[in-house]
């Protein structure tokens, strides 16, 4: 039976420790303030909290689409089913990016009470017009096409359809590791064991660009895996990052360090968090007003929580 917590269970994830990084408030609000925000019975803030959580941007809700989609593909690939041709895929995208339109233009009155259910757009909530910006939706347009055929064309989708030298994983929506302090959630996009040499490979794909974060990324998804198969050596575990805008992929192989470097990662990072606990044990967070906000305006501008800081 589902219990009603007065505060959230302590969980740690790369995530949340960029948002930690990014802005005090923000992390307060995402990850305490919002909790209960989704039951009738919650307070106003917490409600108001959860919804702008819940909100999201062009770029970010393309990414989800996108990587939606491949799943789904994936699956029935696995599974011996049809699957779209590429222009299917395309079409199906833009349906998916229109209904988000038109549920942030036309059905707003749906997403304040369900905000899990249907989508809001940053650029519409806060422009307060029913447009978007035109440099975004060319931005995405050009990227639609290119991202759809570097999917079909790409290394990992070759081995999903050479399945029979492939054993695919169970992909759960939530993976976690359990520490002595708290769960440390993971969610990989694809895990696989390539047959012909024994090795695991384990896909991350990206419609964006690549980043400096994307190393500590993959080393926690390695351990992970490592702890869940009983994997011997880090030597037997391939990371790739799939590029889906510029078509190319990257392999990393990981040595003991990095797994030690995101291991003490994860130990400075959960010490910070603890900083704003008035009650560790309850994982009860210190006042609203003990986390600090950003003072970068541009940090601001792309923040769900501007009606909370900056109530007109």
């Amino acid at each position: 039976m589902f219990e009603v917590k007065p505060y959230p269970e302590l969980s740690w994830s790369l995530s949340r420790h960029k948002t930690m990084l990014s802005c005090l408030r923000k992390y307060a609000y995402d990850y305490y303030v919002s909790h209960n925000g989704w039951l009738s019975s919650a307070d106003t803030l917490a409600k108001q909290a959860y919804r702008l959580k819940k909100m999201t941007n062009l770029e970010m809700h393309f990414g989800s689409v996108v990587h939606d989609l491949i799943y789904q593909t994936i699956q029935r690939v696995l599974k011996s089913q049809s699957i779209m041709g590429e222009q299917e895929f395309i079409d199906e995208v833009r349906h998916h990016l229109n209904r988000g339109f038109i549920e942030s233009t036309k059905k707003e009155h749906l997403w304040m009470n369900r905000p899990k259910h249907y989508t809001m757009l940053h650029e519409i909530y806060y422009s307060q017009t029913d447009t978007l910006p035109e440099t975004k939706v060319r931005k995405i347009t050009d990227r639609l096409q290119k991202t759809v055929a570097n999917f079909y064309s790409s290394k990992t989708f070759t081995d999903v359809r050479n399945k029979e030298q492939m054993k695919f994983m169970e992909s759960e929506t939530f993976r976690f590791l359990k520490t002595d302090e708290a769960k440390v959630y993971i969610v990989m996009d694809l895990v696989y064991k390539d047959l012909t040499n024994g090795k695991w490979i384990i896909v991350d794909w990206k419609t964006g660009k690549s980043s400096d974060e994307d190393r500590n990324q993959l080393a926690l998804y390695a351990l992970y895996l490592q702890h869940k198969h009983g994997i011997e050596s880090i030597d037997d575990i391939i990371i790739r990052n799939e590029y889906l805008v510029d078509g190319t992929h990257v392999e990393h192989q990981l040595t003991e360090q990095d797994l030690i470097n995101v291991q003490h990662l994860y130990q400075i990072s959960m010490e910070q968090m603890k900083l704003y606990l008035e009650d560790a044990e309850k994982n009860q967070p210190l006042p609203i007003e003990q986390f600090p906000m950003q003072d970068d305006p541009r940090v601001c501008a792309r923040c769900n929580y501007q009606e909370l800081c900056f109530p007109s």
